[in-house]
């Protein structure tokens, strides 16, 4: 069904939920496994964003290990069914998630997730973490036809949700959810405590906030001064 109210997207890893803790125990739990050192979680939460392959091979590179890549298919498999295991053990909602999430709702906005962890553990996260039922389409990578960056991803997940993207607004916490959204033309609000290499304050998005309890409010400004729908 068509809906021509707002939409918010939003990526997941960083943005809606902090997985840092439970995506780097996957990460120590496989170097232990090897008789390697683990990585602290200051050091590789900036690599989250980036995929299980990205903090494996930083791992070995920290433990000073050699990283066989023919052998990545198979390292991969491994992290995946580590991490479905023990999915939500640590990882939480970010403050003010939920009131924010509320207040978009009630104000009739619709709500999506398009993020570049595969759409099987997105949704499983986000039900053992109770807030699966809040989002109208969880889209991950294998869903759509181009990942973010892709503009595609934000397309189809705007479609997905029955939006359209003349009403859209993507909320995201790194480059990646960024140059998605202005490459689909949609403007961009990122989080400050995401996981970026560049502070996302320096990346000059369209808004920006450094607790949930402002979104509504940005989203509001967004809306007047790019002539969406108001909210």
């Amino acid at each position: 069904m068509t809906h021509d109210g707002l939409t918010v997207l939003f990526d997941l890893d960083g943005t809606l939920i902090d997985t840092a803790p439970d995506l780097i125990g996957v990460l120590n739990t496989m170097l232990a496994e090897k008789d390697l050192r683990g990585v602290p979680l200051s050091s590789a939460r900036h690599l989250v964003g980036h995929g299980a392959l990205a903090m494996l091979r930083h791992g070995h590179a920290e433990a000073g290990a050699p990283w066989d890549e023919t052998q990545a298919p198979a390292e991969l498999d491994r992290f995946i069914d580590l991490y479905r295991a023990r999915i939500a053990d640590e990882s939480r909602a970010f403050a003010g998630l939920t009131d924010a999430l509320d207040h978009l709702a009630a104000s009739g906005a619709r709500l999506g997730v398009a993020t570049n962890k595969r759409t099987d553990l997105s949704v499983a996260l986000l039900e053992a973490l109770g807030l699966k039922s809040r989002f109208a389409a969880i889209v991950g990578a294998d869903a759509v036809s181009a990942r973010k960056p892709s503009a595609a991803h934000l397309i189809e997940a705007v479609a997905a949700c029955g939006g359209k993207p003349a009403r859209a607004i993507m909320i995201g916490d790194s480059a990646t959810d960024l140059n998605a959204a202005r490459a689909a033309q949609i403007p961009c609000i990122l989080v400050s405590f995401g996981y970026t290499e560049t502070p996302a304050g320096q990346l000059e998005p369209d808004g920006l906030i450094d607790h949930f309890d402002e979104l509504p409010g940005e989203i509001a400004r967004l809306s007047r001064d790019f002539g969406l729908t108001p909210i």
